[in-house]
Order: structure tokens, then sequence, then C-alpha cells
């Protein structure tokens, strides 16, 4: 079996008094799609900022291609090719369509970067100087992003491609949601993590952005995800890692996890996982 692309072990942040992850191990293999589900405040969102350098934990670390990657910042681990979406949608809100997913390529831009990095303020002033010469090299580089950009807004049909033009706040909530997954995707990212992309949305709504993440995986995107609606984890997931108060309670196939005693009392006290139950 091949090493995991990501490995968390013994992951630990706390807030005071309170153990938000309580030493948590997870692995997500290539081309695996593996969601993170529990209660409200299991520390499920903790655990991405920690696995994404938005917050540091005080104990365990996380491997990436087999490397620490335990602490470094954000931008860092978007260059390593981690990208996410977040609970609550974050989009340039006066940026057009196209330029919102644009921005997420940017730590794929190599001709526009100066070569000499390390004299200090040189590199600021070659690369502005760079940008409005635009040599032949930045034009195509340029090109191939705008032409990639538009192949990743087409996988979301006429939900994204006819609003191209216009700027990211004009779009409906869901749209705004479907737009900063493509702009994660521009990253040409190794791991995206998703977190609760169906948030807010309605029934049909959930339906396309089910279709939307299948479609991902079959191309072998590897997924990490957090997710209430549990009839879609269960059509979804590979694998999944149930948390509840900070700890992983239970792990395994969707139909073992559905059926665990722990998770049933985690969720719903001592009722059954129905096939349409949405965590509260």
């Amino acid at each position: 079996m091949p090493s995991p692309l990501l490995e968390v072990a013994a992951l630990t942040r706390r807030f005071g008094g309170l153990t938000a992850v309580d030493g948590v191990d997870l692995q997500v293999r290539e081309g695996e799609l593996v969601s993170v589900i529990g209660p409200n405040g299991a520390g499920k969102t903790t655990l991405f900022n920690l696995i994404t350098g938005l917050d540091q934990p005080d104990g365990g670390r996380v491997l990436f291609g087999g490397t620490d990657i335990t602490g470094l910042p954000a931008q860092e681990l978007a260059r390593r090719g981690l990208a996410r979406t977040f609970q609550h949608g974050r989009v340039f809100a006066n940026l057009s369509v196209l330029d919102n997913v644009l921005v997420g390529a940017h730590t794929r831009l190599r001709a526009a970067k100066p070569a000499m990095r390390g004299v200090p303020g040189l590199a600021a002033i070659a690369e502005l100087a760079l940008g409005l010469l635009q040599p032949p090299s930045v034009l195509r580089e340029a090109r191939h992003l705008r032409e990639h950009a538009l192949a990743i807004i087409a996988l979301f049909g006429d939900r994204l491609t006819p609003r191209i033009h216009q700027p990211a706040h004009s779009l409906s909530y869901a749209n705004r949601r479907r737009l900063e997954i493509a702009r994660a995707l521009a990253l040409q990212p190794q791991l995206l993590l998703l977190d609760e992309p169906t948030a807010g949305m309605n029934e049909s709504e959930t339906v396309e952005m089910l279709q939307i993440i299948r479609g991902l995986k079959q191309r072998g995107e590897t997924i990490l995800l957090i997710e209430h609606k549990l009839d879609l984890v269960m059509q979804l997931s590979d694998r999944v890692v149930v948390l509840d108060d900070g700890r992983k309670i239970a792990e395994g196939l969707p139909e073992q996890v559905r059926h665990d005693p722990a998770v049933i009392e985690a969720y719903l006290g001592h009722r059954h996982i129905g096939e349409q139950v949405v965590a509260a």
C-alpha cells in the first residue's frame, strides 16, 4: 500500500482550558476522498486550520508527501499543493469570476518571478518591471493560465460560465460557493480540502454540489471533506473519520461508521442514523 499523501499524527490544539483537537490521527492517500464528520463544536474546522497553516498546533505533527509541514504558513502550504475552501465562503467580491479563479493560480506563476530573489528590494522592482513590460514569456504564461481558468469554470456549467465577467458580489450564495471551489482548483492542488461546501444550500443545490464533487473525485482529485449532510458523505466517501469533543471516536467505511454505536450516540443519542439526517 502506498504511503499516505497526508498524515496527521497526534495533532492537538488547546484554547485555554478547552482542547479543541485532542490527539487526532488521520491519513489520506492519493486519489481518496476522506470525510470528517461530527457534531457542531467537534473540532473539524480547527483540524483543517491546523493542517493548512492557519493555526499552530500545541502538539503532534502534519506530514505531506512524507515531509513534515507542521506549522508552516498557509502561503507556503499553498505553494506545496494544499488548497482549501472555507465554512463561510470567501471570494474577492469586487473581482470578476474569471479574476477570482486566476487569483488561485498565483503559486503557479513562473515567468513573472524575478531571478534575483536574494537582493533586498531588487525582486520587487524586477517583478514590477516584468508586469509593465510583459515580455513574451509572461504573455504566454498569462494566456495559458487564462485558458486553464476557463476550463475550470466550465466544470460548473451554466452556473458560472455565463458570468465570467461579472463581479463575485453579484453571484448567488450557491454560485459563490462554486466559485470558491473553482479558485482552489486553479492551484492544481495535490490535496483539496473542502469545508462544508453545501452549507446553506437547498436540496437541489446540494445535489448539484454532490455531482460536482463526484466529478472531481472521478478526475482523480484527492479530497478531504468536512460535511454535515450525512447522505452526501455516505455517497461520496472512501472512508469517514468521526470527531466528537475534539477526539476521533470512529473511522472506517461509510456503512461501518453509519452503524457505529459511538457515532450514533454522538449525533442523535440512541436513534439510528438515517439516510437524510443533517447534523444540527
